[in-house]
């Protein structure tokens, strides 16, 4: 299976520009499968909610998935990339996952990071995995790498790789990817972006380094600050294996009833009581994709 990423700066609040730049660069490559950046289509540091509002969009059916779904249908592969999605009058940071048929799913950002608190909706669905008929993918975004339980979920449903949009700023996340590879024996594709934003007094500055890890751990391709479409060949029945040794699977000798006491668990805050999450089986596309 050859994947891919596409690093690069998007244009801030310029969408329209964003779609046509993916478009461009994305014609003339042959891959199965391409990750593209957290927010990808509109930028990172925006000034209020008013502002994000108007570069949300509903999924499906928004201008940026429709032109997307065109790109997938033309070219036969299958895309996962950040956007803003709108529903329920509020917005999320949200990344969808396309493929030659059409939209698939979308996941909407759970851990949200620094001022994505004030601008976004926290995720109020649970980590899901797509059967795409080559492999099972799962999709976490940027900071919720710092959450072990992020990829563990999703490895626990099966997924073959972890497809990662990220717009990341601190320099832990790329090494963190290959501890998350590494402790769930799964693929994880990390898509960064590059550049810097300056607004409203506040500057931004992302590191790149977008990488495909393997299932042991290994950096497969790791760039580091330009704007490029890397690909690599990946096998994702690796993922599947999680033996450790003969004498150890990493799922099967799991002890999960003795990892906490009940008296040990923190009642948690409101915010987090309302926003709790659960996991779901894998999803295999043309099922309904809902709450």
């Amino acid at each position: 299976m050859k994947v891919a990423i596409y690093q690069f700066a998007p244009t801030f609040g310029n969408i329209g520009k964003n779609l046509r730049r993916i478009e461009q660069e994305l014609e003339n490559i042959q891959v199965d499968l391409i990750v593209l950046p957290e927010l990808c289509t509109t930028g990172y540091l925006f000034a209020s909610r008013e502002e994000i509002g108007s570069m949300a969009e509903p999924v499906p059916g928004g201008e940026s998935i429709r032109r997307l779904e065109a790109l997938c249908q033309w070219k036969g592969f299958h895309l996962v990339a950040g956007i803003i999605e709108s529903a329920d009058n509020v917005c999320y940071n949200s990344a969808v996952l396309i493929g030659p048929d059409g939209w698939i799913g979308t996941y909407r950002k759970i851990h949200l990071f620094w001022k994505e608190k004030t601008w976004f909706a926290p995720g109020n669905r649970p980590f899901q995995v797509w059967d795409i008929g080559m492999a099972r993918i799962g999709i976490m975004i940027c900071f919720d790498w710092i959450f072990p339980e992020s990829a563990r979920a999703l490895a626990l449903q099966g997924a073959d790789i972890l497809c990662h949009p990220a717009n990341l700023v601190l320099p832990y996340g790329p090494d963190a990817m290959v501890t998350r590879s590494l402790e769930n024996r799964i693929f994880s594709i990390t898509a960064n972006r590059i550049g810097y934003e300056e607004r409203g007094g506040k500057k931004l500055t992302f590191i790149g380094k977008s990488q495909v890890i393997g299932t042991k751990g290994e950096i497969l391709l790791r760039m580091e600050e330009e704007e490029k479409i890397k690909t690599v060949e990946i096998d994702p029945a690796l993922a599947r294996n999680k033996k450790i040794i003969e004498a150890n699977d990493l799922f099967q000798d799991r002890r999960p009833e003795l990892y906490l006491n009940q008296s040990q668990i923190p009642s948690p805050s409101p915010e987090a009581a309302r926003n709790k999450i659960n996991v779901n089986p894998i999803f295999h596309p043309g099922e309904a994709d809902g709450d």
